[in-house]
């Protein structure tokens, strides 16, 4: 065949392109968000040793020890924010209490007292560990420690230490933000996931396919793992989209109930019927699980693959009606399926309509370049 007739290969991807597509594609950016995230830290914690190391600054190493706890543990644009600033604002004062001590004991060299003073500024620390301004009673008390020692540092060794602390902080905050995963990408290809596996279950679960118990266990196990991942997620989503947490947990609330419908379907009657029995059923309800497979499928391609200026989750499919009639002409043993199928059905429903409702908010993109054209 000649060379003009044969078909046009495509041409692979330079690894540079691979790169910027990671960069710039929120997908990539949620696939390899442990690759990007550790070479920001990377390259963070380069910085901060040409910066004092290489220039010779003493106790530069604290800068670098700064840097990792401020933002070594942070990836979601939606707790970066706070959490860069909670951190930056325990270190600060935990290097201020520090300098204090140092003081305190050049003026009245009573080591006991200094271990005293510690004790209880560590104590009060602890107590609002445990609350909502944890991380900064944490890392004012793990300043304190870095810049007094126990106590018998000197006033220049603190201050310093104390220098190394800021300038951890400041190449901590400029890294913080470059390039950081939003928790809105992760919480919606979580979402369209398990609403895609929700939907091969539900039609193989129908369709009359043998489903072997431990395969069942493993992908239910799996969806599972997946929406307690979610759960965690939710502050910073409500961050990032400005949409009420209450507004999400409904939304999870559902997810959770949409599962648990299935998890039922799928260990009663439909579990341990033969073949034949499954596709009788599924003969007088076709109309209903195809209705909500479209539903479940067409809502998780919407959250996945949504473009601007809005995801695509679609308008309501028509569920079937008549359900007395329906019921009435199954055998006993199938009503109580029946009537779970339509309750997974209701909720699934809800489900797309309480996503609809918030969809407007879902791309940040959008939100981002109408917030900078305002």
């Amino acid at each position: 065949m000649a060379a003009a007739d044969s078909p046009t290969a495509i041409p692979r991807r330079a690894p540079l392109s691979r790169m910027l597509r990671a960069v710039t594609s929120p997908y990539y950016r949620y696939r390899h968000a442990k690759v990007l995230h550790s070479l920001r830290v990377g390259l963070a914690m380069l910085v901060s040793i040409l910066a004092t190391t290489g220039i010779h600054i003493p106790h530069g190493i604290w800068s670098s020890v700064t840097l990792l706890v401020v933002i070594g543990g942070l990836q979601h644009h939606g707790n970066i924010r706070k959490k860069a600033a909670d951190r930056a604002a325990g270190t600060l004062l935990g290097a201020s209490i520090g300098l204090l001590l140092i003081v305190q004991q050049h003026f009245i060299g009573s080591l006991p007292l200094t271990y005293v003073l510690m004790s209880i500024v560590a104590s009060i620390c602890a107590w609002f560990a445990i609350g909502s301004s944890g991380y900064i009673g944490l890392l004012t008390a793990i300043t304190m420690c870095i810049v007094a020692g126990h106590g018998d540092n000197l006033i220049d060794t603190g201050l310093w230490r104390t220098l190394n602390v800021l300038i951890g902080i400041v190449i901590a905050l400029a890294f913080s933000f470059a390039f950081p995963l939003h928790a809105t990408y992760s919480w919606r290809y979580g979402i369209a996931a398990n609403l895609r596996e929700c939907a091969g279950i539900y039609a193989r679960l129908l369709d009359g396919e043998t489903i072997s118990e431990e395969e069942q266990v493993k992908r239910f196990l799996a969806i599972n793992k997946r929406l307690v991942q979610l759960r965690s997620l939710m502050p910073s989503v409500a961050k990032e989209i400005d949409v009420p947490q209450s507004k999400l947990e409904e939304i999870q609330r559902l997810h959770r109930s949409v599962l648990s419908s299935l998890e039922l379907l799928a260990t009663g009657p439909l579990m341990h019927a033969d073949a034949a029995a499954r596709t009788a059923y599924a003969a007088h309800c076709g109309t209903e699980v195809r209705a909500v497979r479209a539903i479940l499928l067409s809502t998780a391609r919407a959250l996945r693959f949504g473009r601007p200026p809005r995801l695509g989750i679609p308008a309501a499919v028509p569920l079937a009606q008549g359900h007395g009639a329906t019921a009435a002409g199954l055998p006993p043993e199938w009503q109580g399926p029946y009537w779970l199928g339509q309750r997974l059905a209701e909720q699934v429903d809800r489900l797309r309509a309480l996503l609809l409702e918030t969809e407007s908010n879902w791309d940040i993109e959008q939100r981002g370049r109408s917030l900078r054209c305002a």
